[in-house]
């Protein structure tokens, strides 16, 4: 099996840090930590009382508190994140993703402390932290953009004027803001009035700005996105594109590189270079440094016709699935940038191989709409292989029969997840030879994916990739949506069912009983079945697990 390797960079041209300090949390801090080990970068980390015992601390070489649990006092505190610097002389700090970012005043008080920001410069984050600057800006640099009108402090009866020349069905957007958040659709005119009132209260109490612009609807859209690298030195390049159209209330779900919908088509490669290219001219009009993400609104009808929508002046969460079919670390080369280095990887060098396809693991409940959830993981199991213990080195990556299946995760065991952040606690990736491999090998880490002690939704993500549209290829951003109500979720086993189970687990530990032989321990469906008998509780047992009564004269 061929597969590209994760580390496909060259070697430096220039110094590296000697201390860099992580202002995030969780898998992104995890994954971080990792490519600056291996580059001999001494990682420190930052946590709040909620994450003493995270997995991030644990792996950095030093961990620095900085704050209770709620994030504006900890991981949102600009002055907590300088001092940690100092404290402990890191020349640099990633912000990995979230938090801090894409805020313009932490990279300035970063400057201002004369600690380099490991992301792109003040100019590139102020215009494309705006949507309606962003948008204005690059359309005179030849990006194509979505039909509209988006000018900073229209009142609404100006919007309402003003949307006639934009045509029905429309889009109201807030100017600041991202994740789809305020985001709505009109169908018709006698309701844009009501909607615009409403989606100016959700955008100030949001993101503390009302602004809103109108753009046009297009239909069955594809959400798709082109990763770029650049340098100080005039460099632009851009990795390919990742598709991101399987998408619940605005947020990505799975996401994989490339575009199935590039690749089904004869002059895929060709719309490949046109998007890409216009990604880079987005790139270079804020004179960008660093990894960053423009993403584009393509229409499933006419895919030759591709929207600016924004750009992402940071690492995405769905960034593994572009190293897996590139072998490049991105966040390796954000690095070598921020110190000053060349990009000695040429647009002719970029090749995709294979494909890749990420789910995103939380923890919430699907069946109940999706309600967060919290806990404390008992057992984990989260790739194919030998089980790991929290002394044994934490496994990053493994090969299959079909692929290879990547695991970015904050989890340890004994860690407790609480409610206080983001509940996405890991990233499976899996990279096959092509689309359908790479989804055969997800689903088949998916289904081995164990993290005893919380409520996740990797049944969820299983039912998604496995959806015969899904599996060819007819995706769009709301399909999620449509498919919901059809999707069958299991009935969670009771809570004393649960605990019998592991009871009977640790006591075989206990007593070093070797697993049972045959497909008790098979990837591929099989589960092991334990009946627990007690008096009136027989039948309840049986009607929980799917089994029938035994036979008359016999017992269980």
């Amino acid at each position: 099996m061929t597969t590209p390797s994760l580390t496909g960079t060259p070697a430096a041209t220039r110094p590296m840090f000697g201390t860099v300090l992580v202002a995030n949390r969780g898998e992104i801090a995890c994954r971080v930590i990792r490519t600056l080990r291996a580059l001999g970068i001494r990682p420190v980390a930052v946590y709040s009382d909620a994450d003493a015992g995270a997995r991030h601390v644990r792996e950095a070489e030093t961990a620095v508190r900085i704050g209770p649990a709620a994030a504006t006092e900890s991981y949102l505190n600009i002055g907590a994140i300088i001092d940690a610097c100092r404290r402990t002389g890191a020349e640099a700090v990633h912000p990995g993703y979230g938090f801090l970012s894409e805020n313009v005043e932490f990279a300035r008080a970063l400057e201002q402390a004369g600690i380099a920001f490991i992301g792109p410069g003040v100019e590139a984050l102020n215009i494309m932290g705006d949507k309606i600057r962003s948008k204005n800006h690059v359309a005179g640099y030849g990006v194509p953009v979505v039909p509209g009108v988006a000018k900073p402090g229209m009142t609404d009866a100006q919007l309402v004027d003003a949307a006639a020349g934009v045509g029905f069905p429309l889009l109201i957007k807030p100017s600041a803001g991202g994740g789809g958040k305020g985001m709505h659709v009109v169908q018709r005119p006698e309701d844009l009035a009501a909607t615009l009132a409403t989606a100016r209260r959700v955008a100030a109490s949001a993101f503390g700005d009302d602004t809103l612009f109108l753009e046009r609807l297009v239909t069955t859209p594809r959400h798709i996105e082109v990763q770029v690298l650049a340098d100080n030195h005039g460099n632009v390049i851009h990795l390919g594109e990742r598709e991101c159209s399987l998408q619940r209330r605005h947020q990505k779900v799975i996401e994989e590189a490339p575009s199935p919908l590039l690749e089904a088509l004869p002059d895929g490669a060709a719309i490949r270079a046109r998007i890409g290219e216009a990604a880079c001219s987005a790139a270079r009009s804020v004179n960008y440094s660093g990894a960053g993400t423009v993403e584009f609104l393509v229409s499933d009808d006419a895919p030759d016709q591709f929207y600016f929508m924004e750009m992402n002046t940071r690492l995405q969460v769905e960034h593994p699935v572009t190293e897996m079919v590139t072998g490049i670390d991105l966040v390796e080369w954000q690095v070598r940038i921020a110190a000053g280095g060349e990009l000695t990887v040429r647009q002719a060098d970029v090749e995709l191989h294979g494909h890749a396809a990420e789910a995103r693991v939380y923890v919430e409940v699907p069946e109940r709409n999706f309600l967060p959830s919290t806990g404390t993981v008992l057992l984990l199991d989260e790739l194919p292989g030998p089980q790991q213990r929290p002394s044994a080195p934490a496994r990053v990556a493994t090969e299959t029969p079909r692929g290879r299946v990547r695991v970015d995760s904050s989890l340890v065991e004994g860690v407790e997840v609480s409610s206080s952040y983001d509940p996405m606690i890991s990233k499976v990736i899996a990279w096959g030879e092509d689309r359908t491999a790479a989804l055969d090998t997800l689903d088949a880490a998916l289904a081995g994916y164990t993290a005893l002690g919380l409520d996740t939704n990797v049944e969820y993500l299983r039912l998604l990739i496995n959806d015969a549209d899904v599996r060819a290829g007819r995706l769009e951003t709301g399909l999620i949506e449509r498919k919901l109500p059809g999707l069958s979720f299991r009935r969670a086993a009771d809570a004393e069912l649960a605990a019998a189970a592991l009871f009977t687990l640790a006591m075989e530990e206990q007593n070093n009983t070797p697993p049972a032989p045959g497909p008790w321990q098979a990837r591929n469906g099989w589960r092991r079945v334990v009946l627990f008998l007690h008096g009136e509780g027989e039948e309840r047992c049986r009607r929980q697990l799917g089994v029938g009564s035994p036979p008359e004269g016999q017992t269980g």
